[in-house]
């Protein structure tokens, strides 16, 4: 049997004992873990663990577990995979579970955005423990650390949080209104080097695939715009649509760090444009955008 431990959204820890067995798969863990949180939404979800060649990975729910796994000696984080345009609209125990990752993000700075936007958040935060007392607000903005260089924002959010009206049960929606609109919202950057030699990172979304220059997003592919996605050693290439227009080049190549990265990320948009396909249009996307020969799961 495998001890395999899992850390989840809020910071609390869990070791699951698996059988080691060959018919074992990946989402049979997931389900245990799953079950050990009540979650029966769980598509939006997944187990993130770092992969003996170094790199970040999700685990695989069809392929077994034996052979993703190496050694028992790592740990799981059970985190948001798929990250919906408006996470508002979920039912309350996914919003929960939604706003732990949002304010993981924040502390971590992998959420960034202006001083403004990250007063509001931490305001909503708070309001989630109660009513504006400066005293008590004080206290804890002094003992926990929500954004990076929090110190420089603790008048802001303060009076913030004095304006709030919110009930606390109903903080957890409005942190997540203002988390969605902002450009960082959902990003996973995956670092990269456009054809000019630039240095980029790509991430996929609902919507599409993005290109960022540090935390600027400097272009957007949606998927209508999208015909095929494909990834050819560490290259990873877009090709687009012949009516995007006529000075655009139709295919756009990307060098990713390895090929295993870049076969990770390209599946990863796979995943992502079968999750979000159902909401969009159905005649702007065709079944066949995403698969092309040599980029299959291997």
């Amino acid at each position: 049997k495998l001890r395999l431990r899992v850390i989840f959204l809020d910071d609390s820890e869990r070791t699951f004992e698996v059988e080691l067995q060959q018919k074992v798969l990946g989402g049979d863990f997931f389900n245990k873990v799953c079950g050990h949180l009540k979650l029966l939404e769980k598509e939006y979800f997944g187990l993130e663990f770092r992969h003996h060649s170094g790199n970040y990975v999700w685990l695989e729910l069809l392929k077994p577990l034996v052979k993703q796994i190496k050694t028992s000696d790592l740990f799981f984080r059970f985190i948001v995979k798929f990250f919906p345009p408006d996470p508002g609209q979920l039912k309350r125990g996914l919003t929960y579970l939604f706003a732990l990752q949002i304010k993981q993000d924040l502390s971590n700075g992998s959420l960034t955005c202006n001083d403004n936007s990250a007063a509001l958040l931490v305001s909503h935060i708070l309001q989630e423990l109660g009513d504006y007392d400066e005293e008590l607000d004080c206290h804890h903005l002094e003992m926990k650390h929500y954004v990076p260089n929090q110190e420089y924002l603790d008048h802001k959010i303060i009076k913030l949080h004095k304006k709030n009206g919110v009930s606390p049960a109903d903080s957890d929606i409005h942190l997540l209104e203002v988390a969605r609109k902002l450009d960082m919202y959902g990003i996973r950057p995956h670092p990269a080097h456009d054809g000019e030699g630039m240095r980029i990172n790509l991430a996929v979304t609902h919507s599409g695939v993005l290109v960022f220059q540090g935390n600027t997003k400097i272009n957007t592919f949606s998927w209508a715009k999208i015909r095929k996605l494909s990834f050819k050693r560490k290259h990873f290439l877009i090709k687009l649509h012949d009516q995007v227009g006529p000075s655009c080049k139709d295919t756009l190549e990307f060098a990713m760090v390895s090929r295993d990265v870049c076969k990770s990320f390209w599946k990863m948009c796979v995943e992502y444009h079968a999750f979000f396909r159902l909401s969009e249009e159905p005649k702007a996307i065709p079944k066949t955008l995403l698969f092309s020969k040599g980029s299959s799961f291997r």
